[in-house]
C-alpha cells in the first residue's frame, strides 16, 4: 500500500511537471504585467514590462504588449508639447488593447490615418469614468499640453460611482502570495485563464465577484430606467467634481448601449460625442472577437477611422 501511494505521488508529480513544460513550450498561459497605485493615487501597470497576452484555451489570440515608462500599454512614450498635435485615448481594457499587438493598436491605426499626430493610449483593464477623470485631474499639467482627449465610455459599466477611491484591496490581492504562486506556475496560470480555478479564486477573494469584462452589456430595451438615472447622476457628479474641458474632450461611445437621457444631456451641455454604432452596424465583418466582446482588428480599425474622421478638420 505504501509503495502504491509513493508511486502514485511520483506519477502525478511527473504528469504535472510534463504539463507545466507543455504549457510553457506552447505558451498557453497569458502574462499579466503587475499593477500598482502611484504617488498621485492613479492605478496603472508597473513600467518596463513586455510580454504576450493569450486568450482562449488554444492560443486563439496571441498578442504582444509593451508597458511604457508611464505605466500604460503603448508603442509611444508620453511626451506632449505645445508644438505637436497629440490625442489622448483613455479607457478600460478596450483601450488597453491586450487583444492586439501594441504596435498595431487603435492608437497606432489613428496615427496612420492622421499623419504627424501622436496618440497616447491611457488604457487600463477595470477603469471606469471615475478612474479616468481622476487620471486627467492628477496629471493636469500633462493633459493641458494634449490637444484632444477621447474618453471611451461604456454606459452600462463605467458609471457605477460618483467619485474616485483607489482600489488598494485589488492591488493587495493581486500582489498576494497566492497570485504570485499562480503567476510563476504556468500550469496554474493556464488553469485560471480557462476557468478551471474559478471556484478557488472566488474562495480566495472571499466570494467577491469582480467586474466581468467579458460579460455582454444588457440590451437597452431590458435596462432599468432608475439605474440609468443613477448612472447619469454619477456622470454629472464626476464632471462637476473634476471638471470637463468641453473644448478638447470627446466621449467615444456606442449609442445602441447608451440611454437616450444621457445622450440628450450631453447634447444639451455641448459635450462632444463620437458614436461608433453606425460604423459597427454597417460592417460586413465581425467587429468583436469570437470568444468575448472585445474589439477585434476590424473593430479597432473602424474605431480608429471614426476618431480620425472626427478630428481631421481640427488638425487641418
Amino acid at each position: 500500500m505504501k509503495n502504491l501511494i509513493l508511486k502514485s505521488v511520483l506519477y502525478i508529480g511527473l504528469i504535472l511537471l510534463a504539463l507545466e513544460g507543455l504549457v510553457r513550450v506552447l505558451h498557453l498561459y497569458t502574462e499579466d504585467p503587475p499593477r500598482f497605485i502611484d504617488e498621485k493615487l492613479v492605478e496603472k501597470r508597473v513600467p518596463g514590462h513586455q510580454g504576450y497576452a493569450v486568450t482562449g484555451n488554444r492560443n486563439q489570440n496571441f498578442s504582444e504588449f509593451r508597458i511604457n515608462s508611464f505605466g500604460f500599454n503603448s508603442a509611444n512614450e508620453f511626451n506632449p508639447s505645445k508644438e505637436d498635435f497629440e490625442i489622448a485615448l483613455i479607457g478600460d481594457s478596450f483601450i488597453e488593447g491586450f487583444h492586439q499587438d501594441y504596435d498595431d493598436s487603435t492608437g497606432e491605426k489613428i496615427e496612420n490615418l492622421l499623419q504627424g499626430v501622436s496618440v497616447y493610449e491611457y488604457g487600463y483593464a477595470g477603469y471606469d469614468l471615475a478612474n479616468q477623470m481622476h487620471l486627467i485631474n492628477a496629471y493636469a499639467q500633462q493633459f493641458a499640453l494634449i490637444d484632444k482627449i477621447v474618453i471611451y465610455l461604456n454606459f452600462e459599466s463605467d458609471l457605477g460611482r460618483a467619485e474616485y477611491q483607489p482600489n488598494y484591496g485589488r492591488i493587495n490581492m493581486l500582489n498576494s502570495m497566492v497570485f504570485k504562486i499562480r503567476d510563476n506556475i504556468k500550469l496554474l496560470a493556464y488553469g485560471s485563464k480557462i476557468g478551471i480555478l474559478e471556484p478557488l479564486k472566488r474562495l480566495v477573494q472571499g466570494g467577491e465577484v469582480n467586474k466581468n469584462e467579458n460579460e455582454q452589456p444588457v440590451p437597452r430595451e431590458n435596462s432599468d430606467n432608475n439605474e440609468d438615472h443613477i448612472r447619469l447622476t454619477n456622470f454629472k457628479s464626476l464632471i462637476n467634481l473634476y471638471g470637463f474641458d468641453k473644448t478638447k474632450t470627446s466621449i467615444l461611445f456606442d449609442s445602441r448601449k447608451t440611454s437616450n437621457e444621457f445622450i440628450e444631456f450631453c447634447n444639451s451641455e455641448g459635450i462632444d460625442l463620437i458614436d461608433f454604432s453606425n460604423a459597427f452596424q454597417r460592417s460586413k465583418k465581425p467587429t468583436t472577437l469570437i470568444y468575448d466582446h472585445h474589439w477585434n482588428n476590424n473593430g479597432r480599425t473602424l474605431i480608429a477611422s471614426q476618431i480620425a474622421e472626427h478630428f481631421k478638420n481640427s488638425i487641418n
